[in-house]
């Protein structure tokens, strides 16, 4: 027996929108166009207006809801903290800019063209002063969410849709007749109250949260989607709406989530296959389609507002762009950006109806400006996003290749495997399609070496499974061997690995030269990048990054492979870097790091002496969710200190921070002879 139109039946509504979440995307692509367009348009097409197959019944406005709360939240947690923190004024100058400009506008064009009162004109302009980010997944694909002018405008949003929504609060309450001092002192005490307790409280959860209950990795899913959803929550109840509370839920666990973490790929797949759709095809099912065909005044009044709207938010985007010098692509993709339009749109509309201040022809002319500019706003969006993202590419440093290979080594009893394939995931090309290559030497035992054997292979299955929830592949080896350094180096050597991790447990002997004995001889014997690792606690934690740079690494060829590592790492922590230059000019560094394309928040200090390097890390005090990196190298390498033997026994003595010790690439320098004693051990 057929179903009766519209669908009811709850199972075959969600089978039906999984088909349209999964054809019209696949469709429109063929088309070379956004995929979200199809489900937009897909939306109008089977909702209410057109062929009525589905109702936007309370279940379809409960999961757009959700759709748009979430994507708020991705937006957050994707945007560089650091860079976002620095330019923050360019979110608010963009914000006001692109608020401002279209509310003059909009509350001219409806006084004096459309003949409303000025309280009416006032929330009629306000209806496009808002912004919804419905190309988000378009610079997200693009990889340009952290460029500069793409950030102001994600920013932006934050300020437009407050400043919007409190003119809806504002109108409001003063048709119910209550505009008075009880009423902004209640607003401005919620909103207080709101801001302040979430960045004293949700931080401070999260980080003893990540550091103590992350043996189950859904909870860290489900405890992420608490944190944005209580906050939306609580932005509603101070009077403003619920996606500046899940937008400042993104930015507080911004820090603490890394982009390339198997947490993060959690959340974007979610989203992207859920949770973000819905919104998309809860604002296509919004559409009459009759009103585009049925003339009169809606689509004249749905046009003329299409219009102030386009060339107030162009107006904005270029102002706001010539203040701060971006090229013409930053400024139409921004512009592109800021004239999306849904939920608070929406929300000011059916509230101005309720409240008797404007009629359907009013609600048909919105939900058509809605549908034009959820098609144009993507296909701008991807137009000059494109070249956007080709100008962010075109600064390189001789930084690590996309197709780098990362080795991570680590024992079989290691307890901090975990730890160490977070650092190896950071320092990684996110869209390299190398493998991970992970690697357990066992030392060889007559007696035990089957099981030790067995044992390596069952904790390198656990790095796949951890791997595998980042969507990154990992190729495991294990090796048997006399000498554990012999196996570490022919690996690298067979799969010709460019980048070693290696752990330590800080544990020290008498015998010990630098670091340990396997260690030293790997430091020793390759030429390749290796970081030598002592990660006690989660690198998400990390709450700043020491740099020690020793005189005269400015000249080692191999610093800037280095300098690229540091600059992944403070990126996925969005932690603040404290660059401590031994005996050198600090300004040598700075050139090279700004010449690197870095983008990360760096502060250059000069130490005269390493006795005054201690001192200076003793100043500041034990904190153990720092991390401490030393820029080493090879004897007898630019940047090379007789002192650099000694300085990681000295650091793990005093400190309890994390510890990375980077040597990077140099040319070949194996001694025939030592090599052929080394290998004549495996």
């Amino acid at each position: 027996m057929f179903p009766s139109i519209p669908i009811h039946e709850p199972v075959l509504i969600f089978a039906l929108s999984m088909l349209v979440f999964l054809i019209a995307p696949l469709l429109f692509k063929s088309l070379r166009l956004p995929g979200m367009i199809g489900v937009i348009l897909a939306g109008a097409l089977i909702g209410p207006n057109a062929l009525h197959i589905l109702e936007r019944d309370e279940t379809i406005v409960l999961l757009g809801e959700i759709g748009l709360v979430y994507l708020m939240f991705i937006a957050g947690l994707e945007i560089n903290i650091n860079k976002f923190i620095e330019k923050i004024d360019r979110s608010l100058v963009f914000g006001i800019l692109s608020f401002l400009i279209p509310q003059v506008a909009g509350t001219a064009a409806g006084y004096y063209v459309l003949g409303l009162s000025f309280t009416e004109a006032l929330l009629f302009a306000s209806v496009f002063a808002s912004q919804t980010l419905l190309a988000y997944p378009v610079i997200k694909k693009l990889g340009i969410v952290n460029n500069e002018g793409i950030t102001a405008a994600i920013g932006a949003t934050l300020l437009t849709d407050t400043l919007t929504l409190m003119i809806l609060a504002v109108v409001v309450s003063s048709l119910e007749g209550s505009l008075d001092m009880l009423f902004w002192i209640k607003l401005l005490f919620g909103l207080v109250v709101f801001f302040v307790g979430s960045l004293f409280i949700v931080p401070r959860i999260a980080r003893w949260f990540f550091s103590k209950l992350t043996d189950e990795s859904y909870f860290e899913f489900l405890f992420v989607l608490a944190i944005a959803f209580i906050l939306a929550y609580l932005a509603e109840i101070a009077g403003i709406e619920p996606i500046i509370g899940s937008f400042l839920a993104g930015l507080l666990l911004n820090r603490l989530i890394p982009n390339t973490s198997p947490l993060m790929n959690r959340i974007e797949f979610a989203g992207n296959v859920l949770f973000i759709p819905f919104f998309l095809l809860s604002v296509g099912m919004l559409t009459n389609v009759h009103s585009f065909f049925g003339g009169g005044n809606q689509l004249t009044l749905g046009f003329l507002m299409i219009g102030v709207m386009i060339s107030a938010k162009f107006g904005a985007a270029w102002l706001a762009g010539k203040m701060y010098h971006y090229s013409k692509d930053q400024i139409m993709t921004m512009f592109g950006l800021s004239i999306g339009h849904a939920a608070a749109a929406l929300a000011i509309v059916l509230v101005g109806f309720e409240a008797g201040l404007f009629n359907e022809s009013m609600i048909n002319a919105v939900i058509m400006m809605i549908l034009i500019v959820g098609v144009i706003s993507p296909q701008i969006v991807e137009i000059y996003g494109k070249r956007v993202s080709l100008a962010d590419n075109s600064v390189t440093c001789n930084t690590l290749e996309s197709d780098s290979r990362i080795l991570v080594s680590f024992s079989a009893q290691s307890t901090y495997k975990q730890l160490l394939m977070d650092l190896a995931l950071m320092i990684r090309e996110k869209k390299s399609s190398e493998p991970l290559h992970v690697l357990s030497v066992v030392k060889q035992d007559s007696d035990n070496s089957e099981k030790k054997v067995a044992e390596a292979e069952k904790m390198l299955f656990e790095t796949i499974n951890y791997a595998a929830c980042a969507e990154v592949p990992v190729k495991t080896h294990v090796r048997l061997r006399y000498n554990v350094a012999s196996g570490i180096m022919g690996a690298v050597l067979e799969n010709r690995i460019s980048t070693i991790v290696i752990g330590w447990n800080g544990v020290h002997s008498l015998k010990e030269s630098i670091i340990g004995p396997v260690i030293d001889q790997v430091i020793r014997k390759t030429k390749k990048l290796v970081l030598v690792s002592m990660i006690r606690t989660p690198l998400c934690n990390t709450q700043g990054i020491t740099l020690i740079i020793p005189q005269g690494m400015d000249h080692n060829p191999g610093f800037c492979s280095v300098v690229d590592s540091i600059k992944r790492i403070a990126e996925h922590t969005s932690a603040p870097v404290k660059a401590m230059v031994v005996d050198d000019d600090p300004m040598k560094y700075k050139e090279f790091f700004d010449s690197s394309g870095s983008d990360i928040s760096i502060v250059f200090e000069g130490i005269e002496g390493w006795d005054m390097l201690i001192d200076s890390l003793n100043a500041r005090g034990e904190c153990q969710n720092d991390l401490i990196i030393i820029a080493s190298t090879h004897r007898d390498t630019p940047g090379w200190h007789s002192v650099l033997q000694v300085l990681p026994k000295r650091i793990t003595t005093l400190f309890k921070s994390n510890l990375i010790i980077t040597y990077p690439a140099s040319e070949e320098r194996f001694d025939d002879k030592t090599n052929h004693n080394l290998f004549l051990n495996r």
